[in-house]
């Protein structure tokens, strides 16, 4: 390794102010910066809040998504065996997954980082690390057959309009993942619903007899008081699946023990907010807990049991992972209380009473990513207030 980097830094005169590959110097930074720890010092003051920067904080967050990232790839490869009967052991399901799923992460890597080269080397800017976690998030959250053609179209989408016309890394206000998500959502819902697109069969030609919806599509479809859900077997799914996330769905966040195994990385290392997570987790079960409560038939998603309730779906991958992005959620700490809250509550209220789009999360935080900068000021302001009156009592 130090061979390598004395060769690196022999390199890098070139690529400085006056040398000949100067225009290119924001690329060069951004190789360099990723592999090693920059060496300049400042020449003036500073202020250090703590030894984290960008680069251990994206680090972090990709190790608490491993996982849930492993974790998919395996069941993508045991909802293939599941679907067809093809018998096949836990190591090679996983190299199905695996070999499955690693286009999209090719695709998403190299359309979003290849976007924030150009932007950077553009403006003459360094280039920021915060698609390293943008970048395994894209796929991780959508169907496993999702093309990568349309992939790269979303990406760039999000990359462009939600991140880069609004600055880059740190002023974007709504989750790029996200983000690319809806788009895929909303321009192609074929692609992104329906009991065909969360298990990969190996080929085009359908398996007869399965079924791949999952469980929240079962239920949006349901009639009566059938609120029953089924594996692509047909056997009837209980707690168990639900909890350790052999059933199908977007292959990154299937599988809640895993989700609750990055949370507590995140939580440990201070990278996330446990307020937010908390607060989310509080409003989606004690919203859970009032629609089974009132138990509408003609609702049957609203009829499951509250535990159950958040482990389906994209509930608990959202609060954790996507939720607790400190760039788009609240900064002051009682903003963060309300944030998470409300998005735990609208996830379930939007799943449960629109039987067109039966995850809510999705919404529900870029939803409330447009309104944590108002919650911030009303917070602010209301602490303004409250001293103003004391000082003048």
């Amino acid at each position: 390794m130090s061979k390598l980097k004395k060769k690196i830094d022999s390199m890098k005169p070139l690529f400085e102010k006056g040398g000949k590959y100067h225009a290119l110097h924001s690329v060069f930074d951004g190789f360099y910066t990723f592999l090693y720890t920059p060496n300049e010092t400042s020449a003036s003051g500073v202020h250090i809040h703590d030894s984290n920067d960008s680069k251990r904080t994206m680090i972090t967050v990709v190790l608490a998504l491993l996982p849930c990232c492993l974790f998919g790839m395996w069941n993508v490869g045991y909802q293939h065996h599941l679907a067809t009967g093809e018998c096949i052991g836990w190591l090679s399901q996983f190299f199905y997954g695996l070999w499955a799923v690693l286009p999209q992460i090719l695709t998403a890597y190299i359309v979003g980082l290849g976007i924030e080269f150009i932007v950077a080397q553009l403006r003459g800017h360094e280039i920021q690390e915060g698609f390293l976690v943008s970048g395994i998030l894209i796929p991780m959250i959508c169907p496993v057959s999702t093309p990568c053609w349309m992939l790269a179209v979303a990406v760039a989408f999000a990359v462009i309009f939600a991140k880069e016309v609004f600055g880059g890394t740190g002023y974007n206000f709504l989750n790029v993942a996200l983000v690319t998500r809806a788009f895929l959502f909303f321009a192609y819902p074929q692609k992104m619903s329906g009991d065909s697109v969360f298990v990969s069969l190996g080929g085009d030609t359908p398996v007869d007899g399965y079924s791949g919806a999952t469980p929240l599509g079962q239920l949006a479809t349901a009639t009566g008081d059938n609120a029953h859900i089924y594996g692509v077997d047909g056997q009837l799914l209980d707690l168990g699946n639900l909890f350790w996330g052999t059933i199908p769905g977007s292959w990154g966040e299937t599988s809640t023990f895993c989700i609750l195994i990055g949370a507590i990385i995140l939580l440990a290392t201070g990278m996330a907010s446990w307020k937010i997570m908390l607060s989310a987790f509080a409003g989606g079960l004690g919203m859970a807990f009032l629609g089974y409560a009132i138990g509408n038939p003609t609702y049957p998603v609203s009829m499951v049991y509250p535990i159950d309730q958040v482990c389906l779906g994209g509930f608990m991958f959202a609060i954790v992972f996507m939720a607790t992005d400190p760039v788009t959620s609240c900064r002051t700490e009682t903003g963060k209380w309300i944030y998470g809250f409300l998005i735990g509550v609208l996830a379930m209220t939007i799943r449960f009473y629109n039987t067109g789009y039966p995850e809510g999360a999705m919404l529900a935080v870029l939803l409330m990513n447009c309104f944590a900068p108002l919650i911030d000021w009303c917070v602010v302001n209301s602490n303004i207030r409250r001293r103003m009156k004391r000082l003048a009592a």
